[in-house]
């Protein structure tokens, strides 16, 4: 196969949505994300959807990838750990299923103007659970920083609530590799 279609936009989202519907979080993986994390910010993680939680577990090893080349200090080697995977926190298991998932991209890229109005903070009826994915999908980076917050993790909750922003001057080492670990799972 030709490497400039691997290399296609579209071709990452076939990636994630084939990641999502086959593979799970094994019991190895939750010990090392036991070991990386806060015992406070384990229920966080565990509320994942299991496809996030697959999701975060590549973007930490492609962050980790980034850090050997980066000559990041200890300090923000593990901090970019915590941030990778916990940057997904603001979507839940009910929130935001693969199926939500794939609806809310193809809105928010399609038909971003529809998808905007569609968006809806509350899900009381069935009818409201695709304007609740969009909104899910759109404001998860300040979703996830509140509850992070919420457990006295400020620091990893300034980085994740920027984690979708495009690439700026002043973020930070550890900012950067999230954003662009991110963006290759």
């Amino acid at each position: 196969m030709d490497a400039r279609v691997l290399r296609l936009p579209g071709m990452r989202r076939v990636r994630q949505f084939v990641r999502a519907v086959t593979e799970h979080v094994t019991a190895a993986d939750r010990r090392h994300v036991k070991a990386v994390l806060p015992e406070k910010a384990w229920p966080l993680f565990a509320a994942m959807h299991p496809a996030d939680q697959c999701h975060v577990l590549h973007v930490e090893r492609t962050a980790e990838e980034m850090a050997d080349e980066a000559s990041l200090t200890r300090e923000e080697r593990a901090l970019l750990a915590r941030c990778a995977l916990l940057h997904d926190v603001g979507r839940v298991k009910g929130d935001l299923n693969v199926v939500g998932k794939v609806f809310a991209v193809l809105m928010m890229h399609g038909l971003p103007s529809w998808g905007k109005r569609m968006a809806c903070a509350e899900a009381h009826h069935l009818w409201q659970r695709p304007g609740h994915a969009l909104y899910v999908y759109c404001h998860h980076p300040a979703i996830g920083a509140a509850r992070l917050r919420g457990i006295g993790m400020e620091e990893e909750a300034s980085i994740i609530e920027q984690h979708h922003e495009p690439p700026g001057l002043l973020d930070t080492p550890v900012l950067r590799i999230l954003k662009a670990a991110d963006e290759q799972n």
